[in-house]
């Protein structure tokens, strides 16, 4: 892993070449949950509210998650193009139960992609990914990050509940320089999204980190194959220069994947004892051609914020799907549970082997319908070590406990990992 001479990481070919499927990175196959807590519901990018600090918030005893969401009668693979936030509360971390949109209708964009909540003395912050403008005729793919505040949390009798006078505004857009605009793309899905709200403890500024692509001139050939330059994604940064969570100005990227990956999605940090990783989502048609990766969750380490990330194990890759059910769950959510990190996703399509997805619109729809999870996954165990990631278990689908709340001892009855890695839950 190297650095540019403007501080940002790099994901090297040389690395993501050496990514493979492993015991320590395979999750089990996954099936459908007894009782499904989002039923009537597609779901699926999926993130928890989170106090100022990046800690899971609990509030008179809840928690809560949003997560794009439709109604379950929409044909799965349409759900993109009427996505909207909404919010569910849970006393337990294992039921949960719909609050509703998080705003009233006024959001930015014709539909609202991923990004992060934040609670701060009972004040919600909303950062989101503005797709498409507000009464357009046709669907466009301009993405704008935006901001909301105006929300605030109350409990009461019957629950908690998240409402307001939501204030909406654009906070970020390309620049053309560090970031591509939607005209430089070469073809590609363009990306400019998921903000991620994070505080750094070691100097207590404030960031948003989010998904882009690095603008490569149309003259430039910064690969040995030329068709590897239309694979440019990174993760973006932006610092507040007051602290105010509306305030931002765009910085150099984390982390560049020229000639690697177009998509590096739903970038967070999680900081362990003055380490800083840095994990995405990734698809494994976004890899630039020589590069055989998967669906799955990748991860960097350094030593701070803006340092010299290395790919964890050696490649990036911690967690993916089973070669015979590749994309059963997508869009990981790490954060640190104590001695583990767990990591939430959402429940895809399951009993489905192609080379991608596009051959799921080829299927009659009822089987289109059947055979897409939209609800949680099950959450993942994983064991962090300096540069190595171990995936130890998992717990039931949808599971979010707290770092106070113990989980159940590991135990595989002496078979291998990458079969039944014990999916137990969890112990107040």
């Amino acid at each position: 892993m190297t650095n540019d001479s403007d501080g940002r990481a790099v994901w090297t070919r040389e690395a993501a070449g050496r990514i493979e499927r492993t015991d320590d990175t395979v999750a089990p196959v996954i099936y459908p949950p007894e009782t499904d807590r989002f039923d009537g519901f597609h779901v699926w990018d999926t993130w928890p509210l989170r106090n100022r600090d990046g800690s899971l918030a609990e509030i008179g005893g809840y928690r809560v998650v949003c997560a794009l969401t439709t109604t379950d009668d929409l044909l799965p693979g349409k759900r993109h193009d009427v996505a909207s936030i909404h919010y569910f509360t849970s006393p337990d971390g294992e039921s949960w139960s719909h609050g509703g949109p998080l705003f009233s209708g006024d959001a930015l964009g014709s539909r609202q992609w991923a990004g992060s909540t934040m609670v701060d003395d009972g004040d919600v912050y909303a950062f989101y990914t503005a797709a498409g403008e507000r009464g357009e005729d046709e669907l466009a793919y301009t993405q704008r990050i935006a901001g909301a505040t105006g929300g605030t949390v109350r409990v009461e009798d019957d629950g908690l509940r998240i409402d307001g006078e939501w204030d909406h505004e654009v906070l970020l857009e390309p620049d053309g320089d560090l970031y591509e605009r939607e005209a430089q793309s070469r073809g590609m899905t363009y990306t400019f999204r998921d903000p991620w709200f994070f505080e750094d403890p070691a100097s207590g500024e404030t960031y948003l980190l989010f998904e882009a692509n690095t603008p490569i001139p149309e003259d430039a050939d910064p690969c040995e194959d030329p068709e590897a330059a239309s694979f440019n994604g990174s993760v973006g940064i932006a610092r507040s220069p007051t602290g105010d969570p509306t305030e931002w100005e765009l910085e150099p990227p984390l982390l560049d994947a020229v000639c690697v990956n177009q998509e590096l999605e739903r970038p967070h940090l999680v900081v362990r004892d003055g380490t800083y990783y840095l994990f995405v989502s990734s698809h494994q048609h976004t890899f630039a051609p020589g590069i055989v990766g998967h669906d799955a969750l990748y991860g960097f380490v350094a030593d701070d914020l803006r340092g010299e990330y290395r790919p964890l194990n050696g490649h990036g890759m911690v967690a993916t799907n089973p070669a015979n059910a590749p994309f059963q769950s997508y869009s990981w959510t790490a954060y640190d549970h104590g001695d583990e990190v767990l990591v939430a996703s959402f429940f895809n399509y399951y009993e489905y082997v192609g080379a991608n997805l596009d051959g799921i619109a080829d299927l009659p729809e009822s089987e289109q319908r059947r055979r897409f999870g939209g609800t949680l996954a099950p959450t993942l165990r994983i064991g962090l070590e300096g540069d190595r990631t171990e995936l130890l278990g998992t717990l039931r689908h949808g599971s979010l406990p707290l770092p106070s709340e113990k989980l159940a001892p590991i135990d595989r009855g002496g078979r291998p990992k990458g079969t039944d890695r014990g999916g137990g839950s969890y112990r107040s």
